[in-house]
């Protein structure tokens, strides 16, 4: 089956010469598989005259176009399609009764629009994107029997209730108003407002209005405003964002105890999270802007190493070149280098929070991971160190120059990511190493004629990344980088924030909450501790084995390695290996 996908944003006729349509050597005999749209003149690629060349992919001078092969027994699993040359998707995940359903895959792939036709708010085309129509019938009587087609059954019938919690809860104050505790109260349909509360630990937020809230709390207030709500089905986009790994423990419970009582559905990007929150996980793969599709469900640990390892055995489809490995503890015991920043008994008043450090420094080549709870102050210490904030006592020494990626993005700006990065970095991006091993590894190369102030949040993220690892400085300092990516780019992300500084011999700080990606990138372990709000007390950097056993005995929670990817997984509390890993002090193990 072929697919050929116009992506809109992409496509400029007014500044080429159509080389899409001059060059198709069908057209040059005269078919019409490309025919140019008379008031766009943007192209409408005629899939079943389409001979697969390649020749107006190449040709295209803004890499509008993207032609490829599908099985042909896909077809008849196409969910919906956009439009002609649009995106479509194919399959659906099943909410399951009694169990988390969780959705793993890179955005672009089509979970909003699963997410619409399951809450109903989508009847899907089956592909046939000019019936201005489509009806339920025809969608129930395309599916195999089972719990998927009983559950689109009942949404025919309108005795389906949707609560969904939104993915960007940071726009939440644009579109929102008012005081928490009367936003709350005027959603709880269950009755259980305290309840809610209390778990959620927001009581003090209550009074506060939406726009003064962090995007911690903000997360918070957006997930007890979706549980309040009496609905049979659940959908999470992106609970976990924001969160310390304490507030995404809870979380976790929170909606596992929901479960009894619902169906629930979880996107989510933390594979850490993830594993221990859903019993079955669809995985999605395909081509972004493309096409989706969905696999059918497998339990958690399969699906999470299936979609390291990036092959699918079932459909013999491989979804990443390479596969996805954790290294042990004793893979980075390599010699440091000298020290290019070092501190000690930094002290920092910020209103009625106090931050206060220990001595620490860090080396040429080393990449600190930064963890604690939110609010004890990571974010303070790290603009102290790149000079954007003075502390009250204290000392900061050496004379290493700065690159700043920080937590909250400016993305109001007029003009394309080409003209951004040429602006912050200058050519360098363009070719070599840097251009291969992070713009490319990135997915920013895909994103260089989109206007900034369009850019998704992840697309944000990535050029932000790319950005601050471009500038020439001794030290790079990024907070919370994996915030909005997904899983697979969280991943490349780390990777990329490695090969430059050990290719380049420099060193960066690494605040963030995923597990994976902080063991992923870090040689070593800065700790934060005290009460959010109230003082922080900044230790380390410790080893990295060191450094998360103190900072977990801190959460209460302890991890293991999986016997296949070694990827660190969450002990259920009081397990046989989470008493035995308490007892003998070992809450990160390194052992397989």
């Amino acid at each position: 089956m072929r697919v050929a996908v116009l992506k809109e944003d992409n496509c400029q006729p007014k500044k080429c010469m159509a080389e899409c349509h001059a060059f198709c050597p069908p057209v040059r005999n005269g078919q019409e598989c490309i025919i140019l749209d008379d008031k766009s003149g943007k192209p409408h690629i005629s899939e079943s005259l389409c001979i697969g060349c390649g020749i107006c992919v190449n040709k295209c001078p803004h890499d509008a176009l993207i032609i490829t092969q599908l099985p042909s027994e896909l077809e008849s699993d196409m969910v919906h399609k956009y439009s002609l040359n649009g995106f479509r998707l194919f399959r659906l995940p099943s909410p399951s009764k009694d169990a988390v359903v969780g959705i793993l895959g890179p955005n672009g792939m089509g979970k909003s629009t699963a997410i619409n036709a399951l809450s109903g708010q989508l009847i899907p085309n089956l592909g046939d994107w000019e019936d201005e129509d489509p009806r339920w019938s025809e969608v129930i009587q395309s599916l195999p029997r089972g719990e998927l087609r009983d559950f689109l059954g009942d949404v025919q019938k309108g005795q389906i209730k949707v609560a969904s919690k939104p993915q960007y809860v940071d726009h939440l104050p644009k579109v929102v108003k008012g005081k928490v505790g009367t936003l709350l109260s005027s959603v709880d349909e269950r009755g259980v407002l305290a309840e809610t509360v209390e778990s959620l630990g927001i009581g003090h937020l209550l009074e506060r209005e939406l726009n003064q809230l962090s995007g911690g709390e903000l997360q918070r207030v957006a997930i007890g405003a979706t549980i309040l709500r009496d609905a049979d089905v659940y959908f999470f986009d992106e609970p976990s964002s924001y969160l310390d790994i304490f507030e995404r423990m809870r979380v976790v419970k929170i909606i596992q105890d929901l479960s009894q009582r619902s169906r629930i559905i979880v996107i989510e990007h933390d594979l850490a999270v993830l594993d221990v929150l859903a019993d079955l996980v669809h995985i999605v793969y395909g081509q972004k802007g493309a096409f989706g599709i969905f696999t059918p469900a497998r339990s958690t640990r399969q699906a999470i190493n299936v979609y390291l390892d990036g092959f699918l055995p079932e459909q013999n489809v491989r979804i990443r070149d390479k596969p996805i490995k954790f290294l042990s503890h004793t893979d980075r015991s390599g010699e440091k280098g000298y020290e290019l920043i070092n501190w000690g008994d930094l002290e920092k008043k910020l209103g009625t929070f106090t931050l206060k450090s220990k001595t620490g420094a860090v080396h040429q080549t080393e990449v600190v991971g930064v963890v604690g709870p939110n609010g004890t102050g990571k974010s303070t210490m790290i603009k102290i160190l790149a000079g954007q904030m003075e502390y009250d006592g204290g000392w900061v020494g050496g004379e290493a120059s700065i690159s700043y990626k920080p937590q909250h993005l400016d993305g109001e700006m007029d003009c394309t990511v080409q003209t951004w990065l040429d602006a912050e970095i200058g050519p360098k991006w363009r070719t070599g190493e840097f251009h291969v091993n992070v713009v490319k590894a990135m997915g920013v190369d895909q994103l260089l004629l989109k206007n900034v102030a369009k850019l998704s949040g992840g697309e944000l993220q990535a050029v932000s990344i790319v950005i601050c690892l471009g500038r020439e400085a001794d030290v790079y300092l990024l907070d919370e980088p994996s915030a909005h990516l997904d899983a697979n780019a969280r991943m490349e992300a780390a990777k990329a924030i490695r090969r430059t500084m050990e290719s380049n011999e420099k060193s960066a700080f690494v605040i963030d909450h995923d597990v994976y990606f902080i063991d992923i990138v870090s040689d070593s372990l800065m700790v934060f501790e005290g009460e959010g709000g109230l003082n922080g007390l900044a230790t380390g950097p410790y080893p990295l084995r060191k450094g998360m056993n103190r900072f977990l005995k801190n959460v209460n929670v302890t991890f293991r390695r999986d016997h296949d990817s070694k990827r660190p997984r969450i002990n259920k509390s009081a397990s046989r290996k989470d008493r035995e890993q308490r007892q003998s002090g070992d809450f990160y193990s390194y052992l397989t």
